[in-house]
């Protein structure tokens, strides 16, 4: 398999972790959203929304969108699972991924805060208080819901769906300096994810095309 990545995209994070606890082999094969690589005729041919991650299949077919990519890959490799065999469970793990790729990770893509910058002319703190407004309003939720389980990960004591998508969007949240004084629960969980190979190889700065500096 083939993953088109950037080094900090939250999406392509999200599907480095999955492929990485899955054990999966895969290559990358870097997009440069910053030079708009993404929207490039090569690359729509592959992913015709100009956006990362998408993954290229040994059979020629190429998915798009972090959550499908996942899905897909639970349901074609099964072990070691991502999802919890009981179908309630099922339910509330899927709720935060979607809290996360729903609610906060879409309020606080770059081409979001860089329209407010744009149209409406907002400054750096009115940026600040973007991300943090939607990032603590998503934080708030899952902290209760992580002080009520009170185990290793999100949802027991094995890596799953719900981490995948909650790692990278605390990452995001620290590179902004956002407070997260608030959500002890959410940092330890994540703290207990990044010590992991498969969150650790897979954050940005293990890629081969980062560069913190842009």
């Amino acid at each position: 398999m083939k993953l088109y990545s950037y080094f900090r995209s939250s999406a392509a994070f999200r599907v480095r972790i999955a492929l990485n606890l899955k054990g999966l082999a895969f290559e990358y094969l870097p997009v440069d959203l910053l030079k708009q690589e993404q929207k490039s005729e090569s690359f729509m041919q592959y992913n015709p929304q100009g956006l990362v991650p998408a993954l290229a299949l040994d059979n020629g077919e190429v998915l798009a969108q972090s959550v499908a990519i996942i899905e897909w890959l639970e349901e074609s490799r099964p072990e070691p699972a991502l999802l919890p065999a009981d179908i309630l469970e099922r339910a509330r793990v899927r709720s935060m991924v979607n809290n996360i790729c729903c609610d906060v990770h879409p309020l606080c893509n770059v081409s979001v805060t860089n329209h407010l910058k744009k149209e409406y002319n907002a400054k750096s703190a009115d940026t600040l208080l973007w991300y943090t407004t939607w990032m603590h309003r998503g934080f708030s939720a899952i902290e209760q819901v992580l002080a009520k389980n009170k185990v290793l990960y999100s949802f027991g004591d094995t890596p799953g769906m719900a981490d995948i998508f909650l790692a990278p969007q605390v990452y995001n949240a620290r590179r902004f300096n956002i407070p997260l004084d608030d959500f002890p629960h959410l940092v330890r969980v994540v703290d207990n994810c990044m010590q992991l190979d498969a969150f650790a190889k897979a954050a940005p700065e293990a890629q081969p095309d980062c560069n913190l500096s842009s």
